[in-house]
């Protein structure tokens, strides 16, 4: 399969979720086009606000380590659910500003894997350019 070093990987890191209270385990991985890896994995907390999505902790860990939309080959997101997981809303915003629009998005939870980018997830996202805009 095209994408599964990164299926892979990313599934090796919803072994690291912290997910007392959903029981819903999220992996991810962000593949760059210099060929390393950023994972993240989904960790809740009692008070819900504080937690944090598989996908933001990987996306930010590699903004975090200098790389930028450009430098973004490719994210898988995988879940432990019935069904193939999606991004949630604040996953998608964030994804649609720091991924590039046709960036592979790779969703998978072992029985069935999808690919997507996020125009397709989020076709009218909230961006830069509607701050700017003026009536």
């Amino acid at each position: 399969m095209e994408y599964q070093d990164i299926l892979d990987k990313a599934f090796k890191a919803m072994e690291n979720a912290y997910a007392p209270y959903s029981n819903y385990y999220v992996g991810a991985c962000v593949k760059t086009v210099d060929g390393n890896y950023f994972i993240g994995a989904n960790i809740e907390n009692a008070a819900y606000s504080p937690s944090i999505c598989g996908e933001r902790n990987a996306i930010f860990a590699a903004y975090s380590n200098g790389y930028r939309k450009d430098d973004i080959e490719s994210i898988a997101i995988v879940t432990n659910g019935t069904r193939v997981g999606t991004p949630c809303g604040v996953c998608r915003q964030v994804l649609s500003e720091l991924i590039g629009p046709k960036t592979p998005i790779v969703l998978s939870n072992k029985k069935e894997t999808k690919v997507m980018n996020i125009t397709e997830l989020l076709p009218y996202s909230f961006s830069a350019e509607d701050l700017h805009e003026k009536l």
